[in-house]
C-alpha cells in the first residue's frame, strides 16, 4: 500500500480522534457542578458595645474544573458607613428607598456597621488580603485544585449597625438584634466565575453547605436562628435569666446557603407541631401590636398544606417566623418580619417569606442576575396560596379576587406607560430606578408564570414548576434551566417567549379589527397584532342565546398547542408571527353573535384590553 496514502489516512483519523476527545472533554467541563462549603463559626457578643468577636473556619471543596489561586468574601456590614457604595447610590438614585435615603451618611462611629479582619490563615500559613468596602480578596498560599479542599481560618471583629436594611439593632419595633448577612461570606464561584458584587442593598447569592454556629450572648437573651438548636436542654428562651454572665447557643443548619439569627430579651417562643412532625417556631415580643401572632400558627399550617401539594415538599424538620427589624426578609429555615400587623398583612408577609424557601432557598438562583425568578415566582406562589386560604375563609373578611392578578397587570401597564421599564436581564444592582427593579422582579416575574399558564394551560405550567423543583432543588438554576424544564414538560418551544419576555421590553397588544358576514351561515373576523410581541390567541364568541364557543389560534413559533383538557375548543391553523393580521372563519351567521372577546380569562399580558372586545348586537 502507498505509504503516502497511509500517512494521509492516519492524519485524517488522528484529527477525528482529537476532535472526539476534545468534544468529550468539552462536554465534561460543561457538566453541572457547584462549590461545596462548611462553616464553623463561634462568636462572642458584647451587647453594651453592639460588637462581637468571631472565629470562622471555612472548609471549601472545589467542585469546579478550575484551579483557584484566590478567594473573595462579602463583608456586608461595611456597607453601613458614610461614603460607602450603598450610601452614595442611595443619595443619587431618583427614587431612593425611604428606609435608607441619607441615613447611612449620618451614622456616627458608634452607629456604623463594620467587619474588621484580624487574621486569615490557610492551614498554618497567614494569607495576604485586601479589603475594598464590602469585598475582601484573599490570596491563597496554596492554590485550590479541582476536586481538592482547603480550610480557611479567619479571626474578625464586627459592629452591628443601627437598623437600616435587613440587618441591625434598635429597630422601631424594639427588637435588639436582627442578624442577617452578619458574617464574612464566601462569594460564589460558578461557571461564570466569581460573583464578587459590591453590596448596595439588593440581592444575595451563596454557596451550598452546612453551618455550625455557636453564639455566646448575655443570659437574658432569647436567640432564634436558621437551623436546629443543638443544646436546648442547656439553654432556651424559657431558661433566660437576668443573672450576670453569658449563655452559648449552638445551632446546626444542614445543606443551606446562608444563616440568620436574631436576639431579644423580650422574645417569647411558641411552637406548633404539624401532622407530619414538622415544627413551626414563632418568636416575637408579646404586645398589643403583636396579638395576631397567636393566630398565625394555624394559618401557616394550612398554607403549608397547599404549598407542599402544589410546589413541592418542605424538606427540613422545622421553620421559624421571627419578629425582626426590617420588613420581611427570607433566609433558610427562617424569616425575619416586622410584627406590628393585622392578620391579613401578617399572613401575607409570612406566606411570601415562607415561599422563598422554594424560590431561592431550595432553588438557589443568583438573585442578582435573576431577581424575577426569586421574587417573581415567590409572588406568584404567594398569590395562589392566599387565594386558596381566602376560599377556605381562613382570613376573615377576605374573598378571592374576581379577576386574578389584576393588580399585577395594572402595575405592569403603569410602568409601560411611564416609559421606565427595563428588561429582566438587567442585573439587580444596575436598574436605573428602584421602581423599575420592583416591577421587573416582583410583578413581571410573577406574570411570567401567568403567561406560561396562558401558553400551556394551568395544569401543565404548574406541573412544569414542580418538575423544576425536583430537578433543580439544592442547586443554582438559571433562566435557561427553567425554560428547558418547561419545554420538556409541555413539548412546546419556548425560546421565543424567553427572548421576548425576558430579554426585551416589547409588549403584547392584539385587537379585533373587523368582522363581516361571509354568507348566510358563516362570518369572518380579522385580528390584528398591534404590539411587537407575538402570542397564540384565544377567542370567546358569545351568542345571542347565551351559549359560547372558544376558538384557539396557535403561534407558529411555539410548535405546539395549548392543553385545554376536556374543554371543547375550535382550533385554527397557526398564526405566523411575521403576519400583522389574521383571518378567522366562524361557522355561524353574524346575526347570531352577541360579542367577541380576545383572551376571555384575561391571562395574557395585553397592554390594551379596550381593543380586545367587539360588541356586535
Amino acid at each position: 500500500m502507498d505509504r503516502s496514502f497511509i500517512g494521509k489516512k492516519f492524519k485524517k483519523y488522528s484529527s477525528l480522534l482529537c476532535f472526539i476527545i476534545s468534544s468529550f472533554a468539552s462536554n465534561a467541563q460543561e457538566a453541572y457542578w457547584q462549590m461545596e462549603v462548611r462553616y464553623d463559626m463561634d462568636i462572642e457578643f458584647d451587647t453594651k458595645k453592639h460588637q462581637f468577636d468571631g472565629t470562622q473556619k471555612l472548609k471549601i471543596i472545589n467542585r469546579s474544573p478550575d484551579t483557584l489561586s484566590k478567594l473573595f468574601y462579602h463583608l456586608y456590614f461595611n456597607a453601613f458607613q458614610p461614603n460607602s457604595d450603598m450610601d452614595i447610590r442611595s443619595n443619587w438614585i431618583v427614587d431612593a428607598d425611604k428606609r435608607v435615603g441619607t441615613r447611612i451618611s449620618k451614622l456616627t462611629d458608634k452607629e456604623i456597621g463594620y467587619h474588621q479582619i484580624e487574621t486569615v490563615q490557610q492551614g498554618n500559613k497567614k494569607l495576604k488580603w485586601t479589603m475594598d468596602q464590602t469585598i475582601l480578596e484573599v490570596i491563597l498560599a496554596k492554590s485550590l485544585l479541582p476536586g481538592d479542599s482547603t480550610e480557611i481560618t479567619m479571626e474578625f471583629e464586627s459592629q452591628v449597625p443601627i437598623q437600616i436594611r435587613r440587618s441591625g439593632r434598635n429597630n422601631k419595633e424594639g427588637i435588639d438584634y436582627s442578624m442577617a448577612q452578619w458574617y464574612p461570606k464566601l462569594c460564589v464561584y460558578d461557571k461564570n466565575g466569581w460573583h464578587a458584587n459590591p453590596y448596595i442593598g439588593r440581592e444575595f447569592y451563596g454557596n451550598w453547605g452546612d453551618f455550625y454556629v455557636n453564639i455566646e450572648i448575655d443570659n437574658n437573651y432569647c436567640v432564634a436562628a436558621t437551623g436546629y438548636q443543638m443544646n436546648t436542654s442547656d439553654v432556651n428562651c424559657s431558661s433566660k435569666t437576668d443573672k450576670k454572665g453569658k449563655s452559648k447557643w449552638k445551632f446546626f443548619a444542614p445543606n443551606v446557603h446562608d444563616f440568620v439569627w436574631a436576639a431579644d430579651p423580650d422574645y417569647v417562643h411558641e411552637s406548633f407541631t404539624r401532622k407530619n412532625g414538622q415544627v413551626l417556631h414563632f418568636f416575637y415580643q408579646p404586645k398589643e401590636e403583636t396579638k395576631e401572632w397567636k393566630k398565625l400558627p394555624a394559618v401557616m399550617d394550612q398554607a403549608l398544606d397547599y404549598i407542599e401539594k402544589n410546589f413541592g415538599p418542605y424538606p427540613y424538620k422545622s421553620y421559624s417566623f421571627i419578629q425582626g427589624g426590617d420588613g420581611g426578609m427570607e433566609y433558610p429555615l427562617a424569616t425575619l418580619i416586622t410584627g406590628h400587623r393585622n392578620l391579613t398583612s401578617l399572613a401575607g408577609v409570612s406566606i411570601h417569606e415562607l415561599m422563598h424557601t422554594w424560590f431561592q432557598m431550595l432553588l438557589a438562583t443568583d438573585e442578582a442576575e435573576f431577581p424575577w425568578m426569586d421574587e417573581g415566582f415567590t409572588s406568584y406562589a404567594e398569590y395562589e396560596t392566599e387565594q386558596y386560604l381566602k376560599k377556605l375563609g381562613v382570613l376573615p373578611g377576605e374573598k378571592p379576587d374576581s379577576i386574578p392578578y389584576k393588580g399585577s397587570f395594572d402595575a405592569y401597564n403603569k410602568i409601560i406607560e411611564s416609559g421606565l421599564e427595563e428588561n429582566l436581564t438587567t442585573h439587580a444592582d444596575h436598574y436605573h430606578t428602584n421602581y423599575a427593579y420592583g416591577i421587573a422582579s416582583y410583578v413581571k416575574g410573577a406574570l411570567t408564570m401567568v403567561q406560561l399558564e396562558y401558553l400551556l394551560g394551568k395544569d401543565v405550567a404548574r406541573q412544569g414548576l414542580l418538575d423544576y423543583y425536583w430537578k433543580w432543588r439544592y442547586k443554582h438554576p438559571t433562566s435557561d434551566d427553567f425554560f428547558r424544564v418547561m419545554e420538556r414538560r409541555s413539548g412546546a418551544e419556548l425560546d421565543w417567549f424567553q427572548e421576548y419576555w425576558i430579554e426585551t421590553t416589547k409588549t403584547i397588544d392584539y385587537a379585533i379589527d373587523t368582522v363581516y358576514s361571509d354568507g348566510k351561515k358563516q362570518c369572518k373576523l380579522i385580528l390584528e397584532r398591534v404590539g411587537l410581541f407575538p402570542m397564540p390567541i384565544e377567542l370567546n364568541v358569545e351568542f345571542e342565546d347565551g351559549s359560547h364557543a372558544l376558538h384557539y389560534i396557535p403561534l407558529d413559533l411555539m410548535r405546539a398547542e395549548k392543553s385545554f383538557g376536556m374543554q371543547k375548543v375550535n382550533c385554527h391553523k397557526s398564526w405566523h408571527w411575521v403576519n400583522p393580521k389574521y383571518e378567522v372563519l366562524i361557522e355561524e351567521p353574524l346575526q347570531k353573535i352577541k360579542k367577541i372577546t380576545i383572551d376571555p380569562d384575561q391571562k395574557m399580558a395585553d397592554i390594551n384590553r379596550k381593543n380586545n372586545v367587539l360588541i356586535i348586537n
